[in-house]
This record gives structure tokens, sequence and C-alpha cells, in this order.
């Protein structure tokens, strides 16, 4: 009787559990297709919105004034960054349902990086920061995802580029380790505070000491980087020292 008692037991309690397994990835599923689905949504509506604006600046209806040029402006920085945010959860949707689709084709990291980091050099400038880029002769091609591998360095530039107060630099390492590419990226920005550090490649996770800045960002570029070179084959990984700057890493295979 007591071994039939205590398996009656641990089989509601195993039931229990299974229930509210299922429950929680029903509640996930569900999640992200609301936010897919809003997604969606926004994104033509705010289409609408940035060729309002830039048809009003156009100055076609009539002139406009310089301070109604800047409350335009204003408008336009704004609806860019909703852009940018809705693409993000976008993507986020898809890394959580299986469905960011991963198109594999043989190209050069190199010529990838060196393409963006000429994107990068006017914010760089701008920001006071310099851009220094080490790339060894004859690296081999990789076989992955051109266009996620890009936003992956752009998200990597841009979280260097953001994060340097004052003056600082940027340096940009690529080289062959056995059967892959190394990509590093460092800068001498504000760093990561160490207790921060384990939340670093979590959705929406931005460090403490970044906050008090007030620099754009929405949380998510690090946890989208992290999927995409993980579903790519490859590591990625970072660190850093809070007032000293950060150093950001990922490997991706050569085949």
């Amino acid at each position: 009787m007591i071994v039939l008692s205590v398996t009656v037991i641990l089989f509601v309690i195993s039931f229990i559990i299974t229930q509210s397994f299922d429950k929680l990835a029903q509640a996930n599923r569900m999640k992200s297709e609301f936010v897919s689905i809003v997604s969606h949504q926004l994104r033509s509506p705010l289409s609408n919105l940035k060729w309002a604006i830039e048809f009003l600046m156009s100055g076609r209806i009539e002139p406009i004034g310089e301070k109604q040029l800047e409350y335009f402006k204003i408008l336009k920085e704004n609806s860019s960054r909703m852009e940018d945010l809705i693409s993000d959860l976008l993507i986020v949707s898809r890394i959580e349902t299986a469905k960011l689709p991963f198109k594999k084709a043989e190209f050069s990291l190199d010529d990838l990086v060196k393409e963006l980091v000429k994107t990068f050099i006017p914010f760089a400038r701008a920001s006071n920061v310099e851009i220094n880029l080490f790339v060894p002769a004859d690296l081999p091609k990789i076989v992955s995802d051109f266009s996620q591998i890009g936003q992956v360095i752009e998200n990597l530039l841009d979280n260097a580029t953001r994060y340097i107060k004052d003056a600082g630099e940027i340096k940009i390492k690529l080289e062959k380790r056995n059967k892959d590419i190394y990509l590093e990226i460092k800068d001498t920005g504000v760093g990561i505070p160490r207790d921060d550090q384990k939340y670093i490649f979590q959705k929406f996770f931005r460090a403490e000491n970044v906050m008090k800045y007030q620099t754009q960002g929405s949380g998510l570029g690090l946890y989208i980087s992290k999927a995409i070179i993980e579903k790519a084959g490859g590591r990625i990984g970072f660190k850093s020292q809070e007032g000293k700057g950060s150093t950001f890493w990922f490997t991706l295979p050569i085949k």
C-alpha cells in the first residue's frame, strides 16, 4: 500500500509538472505570435509616416522654416528608431519560433567587414572615434548567411561606437584559427560591470552604467547576434572591464 501510494503521488506530481510545461510552452508560442503580428501590423503605418515626413521636409507643399525643419528631423529620427525596434522584434519572434531563414552561400568575411566599416566611418568620426582594421592576406572564404552575419557585425560595431564617450578607438581583427575564422571588435568604451556580464546576451538587457548615459538601444542586438552566430555553427563571447572597454568576438566555420 505504501509503494502504491507513493507511485500514485509521483504520477500525480509528474502529470502536474507536464501540464505546467505544456501551458508555459503554449503561452510562449502565443507571446511570440503576438509579437510577430503586432510588429507586422506596425510596419505599414510606420512606413507611411516616414514617407509623409520626408514629403513634408522636401518643401513641395509649401516652404518650411528652420524651426519646422528641426521638428521634422526629430520626427524622422524617432520613426527610424521605431522601425529598427520593430525589425528587431520580428527577428526575435522568428528566432523563438525557429522560423529565422538562413541562406548559406560562400563569401569573403573580410570583404564584408571592410564594406561595413566604410559605412560606419562617418558616424565614428562624428563621435570622435577612430576605427582600425587588421586583416591578414588570403583569408579563406566562409559558407554562411551573408545578410545575417552582416547584421551581427553591424550590431557589434554600433555598440562599440555608441559606448565610447569622448574620444576613443575601435580595433577590428580578423584571423584564421584552425578550421574557423575569428573576428574580434575591441573598443575603449565604458565597459560592462562585472555583475551585469552574465546577463549581457539576454533579451532587452542593458547594463546599468550604459543607462546613465541615455544611449539609444533596445537591448536586443546581442541576443539576436548570439542566436545568429550559433545558428551558423559558430561561437560568440566577450571580455570587458568597466571603465576600460570591451572586446566582443565570434568564430565562424570556414566550411
